[in-house]
């Protein structure tokens, strides 16, 4: 655990750097701007599924006119939410994993973990079919956990584990491709699997602080690059590939 707070507060300072804020501030930013311009444009045409699904309801059967359209509006809303919510932070995450995660780990590399031998253990297809993997497993998990939210007890829930699964599952590979060998790779993820799922639960939580959360993608891409980078030094201080 000690090694999660670690990679943390070193993510928490590392990202005041102002080569790392001038990263951190857009991808937020851009995935924002994206979907609500998107749910601008298209919101009469989603609003107007929403009322043929209703309609097409037996509940349209006891609701009176004014209170199927009420409930029409409401639910566009309420799915709307929770349809954009993980578009957008998939967006802002893919955006640091793949674009701005190699300008990340040469910052957090070449300041903190210098004389780390690279292996060159990951590729450019194997990054491509990790971040696939991510994507589809988040937002299938997302659509299927859809009525779990509508319980009230597991809607805190369910997004901080689908996006602490996120964190982790994006990041790992990219902040070990360059540096880890194949085997390392598996090591690492054989002993420290679980200590990456409590790191992106914290990272997932910080998405609940205004402003911060404007960071949280890039700052998720520092903490697993001094984590993953750190264990990799371990492992290797000791001698093998446990």
């Amino acid at each position: 655990m000690n090694d999660v707070l670690r990679a943390l507060g070193s993510a928490l300072r590392g990202v005041l750097h102002p080569r790392m804020l001038a990263l951190a501030i857009w991808p937020m930013l851009v995935a924002l701007a994206l979907w609500l311009g998107l749910a601008w444009l298209y919101w009469e045409s989603w609003s107007q599924w929403i009322h043929t699904l209703v309609a097409g309801s037996s509940v349209s059967d006891w609701l009176p006119q004014r209170g199927l359209e009420q409930l029409v509006r409401a639910s566009a809303l309420v799915l709307l939410s929770l349809l954009l919510a993980p578009m957008i932070l998939l967006t802002a995450v893919l955006i640091a994993a793949v674009l701005e995660m190699p300008l990340i780990l040469r910052f957090v590399a070449s300041r903190d973990y210098p004389s780390l031998e690279k292996r060159q253990g990951g590729t450019a297809l194997g990054g491509i079919v990790n971040a696939l993997v991510a994507v589809l497993v988040f937002a299938g998990l997302w659509v299927v956990t859809l009525p779990l939210w509508f319980t009230g007890v597991l809607a805190p829930v369910v997004p901080v584990v689908l996006t602490a699964y996120l964190n982790q599952r994006l990041f790992r590979y990219d902040a070990l491709a360059d540096h880890a060998s194949a085997d390392e790779y598996r090591a690492i993820l054989a002993t420290s699997r679980g200590r990456m799922y409590v790191l992106g639960v914290l990272l997932a939580l910080l998405y609940y602080v205004p402003l911060v959360n404007l960071l949280v993608p890039v700052l998720s891409g520092i903490a697993f690059a001094h984590f993953c980078l750190a264990r990799l030094a371990e492992l290797r201080a000791q001698g093998g590939e446990r």
